[in-house]
């Protein structure tokens, strides 16, 4: 790196850029920077930075030293980052709709409370997380065998009656074929095993390209920092936005473990064959060595998972290429070879009932709930452990006050996340059967769990619908008091009845996020006492709820009714409605831009528990701010403001972090309608509770923060002013501009809420703050 000199330049001469950042949803440079005509600074189609045409060359160095070559007489260069194509782009995007649980049960890995690092509570808990990711990985593999191997292949298939319904099976039925070689039990079994491989190939290679476009994005290389004090979090480190090694080590061995599902699957019903009395001994003794061949490959899987975690503290390059391409392969040998030992001839081998799926599913919802209750011991124990250790009322201890269920949010999480892949389980295996049996009289169906999972999902939606009627009422006592508040902010006593009712109505609604942890833990505790009901109803009776309760009262047999027929109903719907809709995003770019919405909050952390998940867009946008920030910043010594709006509050934020010290002194935070604390602070406070962001406030030159009170998911950052700079939050904005006519809105205002905060006259003062508290000597990086 060059020699650094300190240039001293007039106020009017010093280089200014604003760099903006836009939030959820995306945005257009046109529309960001307020003008028609945009070139292109640095980037590609999937992102980059934007300037106006004239500013193009305004930061340039001119023939005076002390000015440059488009001087705006101290004015900022506005800049613009676009970043929406890594979340919203194409109508590909929509098909990750079907990885929702992996994205959900990779969040509760960033949920955990704050506690020191590498403490063993830490390191277990990231272990924990990864085991109920890997849970997933089989539970939707399983589902995808019991579709393919035991509705299909071995039931339908296997039956006449269904093979005459569906002409496409006749090569598969013993009688459609007249015995024919497709037709014995094991080689339907074989061939209908391609599909659970295929769509394990599928989710490898979408984590394969994924991985190459966005973990392989290599971060700003400003080596190991400090990691001592109450303020450090991770998202300082230098490896913390690039997991590559970790992540390719779980898709080895979630591919791994998807092959081995399906080997398992085929395997056993060919094993439990050969076992019965009159077997051929020698398929007996190939069986034992497959299943013995089987489960040493589950456990070198479980290994993998557990044996490392992310590694942070450094850019880590290094790719575990043995491990990484053998493990799977060693999985797609012993499935080679298992289908081959299934499709062996076995005389008088038929189809009947279904395969073994009740015990393969129970055992999974068991291993889930297990790990779902020790996830909430470890993250009790971690919450708790700050408390004690920290000051009343500094920052530690206001970790533990805002986080959200109190340190359980990551467990809650992950509960959710199950049932997630349950319920998508559950509907493709329910939806299918009902396709191959219309009448209801051919086949055996579903797993008996799957039936009685599905029939305590309307008590389930009883139990939200009530929630929601009690969240209703809270929002319209709130409504009530609002009025009373919106009256005394604009001085409209007695006023327009309908318009303060709007502005009311709005405040309240917006408070309602605010009530998502309630939302989250009544769900997630609901899901888990009724899963534990399912399963032990489906175990203790081995029949579907229907009949389960044919000797009990009228009563208690129209209710298991009820709920068995209604929650098939639902669980089907759902899944209707779950698939229409990303074909309707496929073709349509504004329900595109809606998921893209979701997808841009569920995917900003990096896939640290589960290698299929949507990939992390911000391992792409944060280094790409900090690039953009410290070369120029270096090259021209001019004052930087970062804006950022919504999530580019948060990308904001973590570009600093990735700054180094010296670096971060030159910049400037300005922040609007952000979820920093009131989202991400309350549910990630490992990460963003209040001394991370106190840190991060004494770090950077200034920061101010602007909210309105009609906002749903901006809020404020509850940092007070002190020696590092005056206190973060404005006073909430005003919204609407004016209540009624004004000379300066001489038509009604609009409740603008979460957007266009850049129309208020607060953001260009703010704005002009902070550029001016700015120090007037900056260095300069000297080629």
């Amino acid at each position: 790196m060059g020699e650094v000199r300190t240039v001293e330049r007039s106020s009017a001469g010093r280089a200014a850029l604003e760099l903006l950042v836009h939030g959820v949803g995306g945005a257009t440079p046109e529309k960001m920077l307020n003008d028609p005509r945009t070139v292109r600074i640095t980037g590609d189609d999937t992102a980059a930075v934007y300037r106006r045409a004239e500013d193009a060359d305004a930061d340039a160095p001119a023939a005076d030293a002390n000015t440059t070559a488009g001087d705006h007489g101290g004015r900022p260069i506005p800049e613009a980052y676009v970043w929406s194509n890594l979340t919203s782009g194409n109508g590909t995007r929509a098909l990750w709709l079907l990885l929702l649980p992996f994205m959900v049960v990779n969040l509760a890995h960033w949920m955990r409370p704050a506690a020191r690092e590498g403490t063993r509570a830490v390191r277990l808990y990231g272990l924990l997380v990864r085991l109920a990711g890997l849970s997933l990985t089989v539970l939707l593999v399983a589902a995808a065998c019991e579709v393919a191997l035991d509705l299909t292949a071995w039931q339908c298939a296997g039956t006449p009656a269904c093979a005459a319904r569906h002409s496409w099976l006749g090569f598969l039925s013993p009688t459609g074929s007249n015995g024919g070689w497709w037709s014995l039990p094991g080689r339907r079994l074989a061939l209908a095993a391609l599909v659970p491989t295929a769509l394990t190939g599928l989710l490898w290679y979408l984590a394969h390209r994924t991985w190459r476009a966005y973990e392989s994005q290599e971060p700003l290389d400003r080596g190991p920092g400090p990691e001592n004090g109450p303020g450090h979090t991770a998202l300082s480190r230098p490896g913390f936005w690039y997991g590559r090694r970790l992540v390719a080590r779980l898709r080895a061995a979630h591919t791994a473990a998807g092959l081995l599902t399906v080997a398992a699957a085929v395997g056993t019903a060919a094993a439990r064959e050969d076992r019965r009395p009159g077997g051929p001994a020698l398929l007996d003794t190939l069986g034992r060595l497959l299943e013995v061949s089987l489960a040493a490959g589950a456990l070198a899987v479980v290994w993998v998972v557990c044996r490392r975690g992310r590694s942070e503290r450094r850019l880590d390059r290094r790719i575990d290429a043995h491990l990484v391409h053998r493990l799977p392969l060693t999985a797609l040998v012993l499935l080679t070879l298992t289908l081959v030992y299934a499709a062996w001839a076995r005389p008088g081998w038929r189809s009947s009932g279904r395969l073994p799926g009740d015990a393969a599913f129970g055992g999974i919802a068991l291993a889930q709930g297990a790990l779902v209750i020790a996830l909430a011991v470890v993250a009790h124990v971690l919450h708790r452990g700050p408390k004690g250790a920290s000051a009343p009322g500094g920052p530690e201890a206001a970790d533990a006050g805002r986080s959200a269920l109190r340190g359980l949010g990551g467990p809650a999480v992950a509960m959710l996340a199950c049932a997630l892949g349950g319920v998508m389980s559950g509907g493709v295996s329910q939806r299918v059967s009902d396709w191959l049996d219309g009448t209801g009289t051919f086949l055996h169906g579903p797993p008996v769990l799957l039936t009685w999972q599905a029939s305590v999902i309307p008590v389930l939606l009883v139990v939200l619908l009530v929630l929601i009627g009690l969240l209703g009422r809270r929002a319209w006592l709130l409504t009530r008091a609002e009025r009373l508040s919106v009256a005394r902010d604009y001085d409209a006593d007695p006023g327009d009845p309908a318009r303060t009712g709007r502005i009311a109505r709005t405040r309240a609604m917006a408070t309602l996020t605010d009530r998502g942890p309630l939302l989250v833990a009544v769900t997630s505790t609901t899901t888990l006492l009724l899963g534990a009901g399912a399963l032990v109803g489906a175990f203790g009776t081995g029949k579907t709820p229907v009949r389960a309760t044919e000797a009990a009262g009228p009563f208690v047999q129209g209710a298991a009714q009820t709920a068995q027929a209604l929650g098939s109903w639902l669980i089907g719907l759902g899944f209707i409605l779950f698939v229409t809709w990303g074909r309707r995003a496929y073709k349509d770019a504004s329900a595109r831009r809606t998921i893209g919405i979701l997808w841009d909050v569920g995917t900003f952390w990096p896939r640290a528990a589960h290698p299929f998940a949507p990939p992390c867009y911000a391992e792409r946008a944060v280094p790409d701010l900090t690039w953009r920030v410290a070369t120029w910043t270096r090259a021209t010594g001019g004052r930087l403001v970062i804006s950022g709006h919504s999530q580019g509050s948060v990308l904001a934020a973590a570009a600093a972090w990735q700054l180094k010290p010296s670096d971060r002194k030159r910049v400037a935070l300005l922040t609007y309608g952000s979820p920093i604390e009131r989202l991400y602070g309350r549910w990630f406070p490992a990460h963003f509770g209040p001394a991370a962001l106190v840190a991060l406030h004494e770090d950077i030159d200034c920061w101010r923060n602007l909210y309105r009170l009609t906002d749903p998911i901006g809020g404020p950052v509850r940092l007070s002013g002190d020696d590092c700079g005056p206190e973060v939050d404005r006073e909430a904005l005003a919204d609407p501009l004016a209540y009624g006519r004004t000379a300066q809105h001489p038509l009604p205002a609009p409740i603008l809420g979460h957007s266009d905060y850049q129309a208020d006259p607060a953001f260009a003062q703010e704005r002009e703050r902070l550029l001016a508290r700015l120090r007037p000597e900056v260095p300069v990086q000297r080629g």
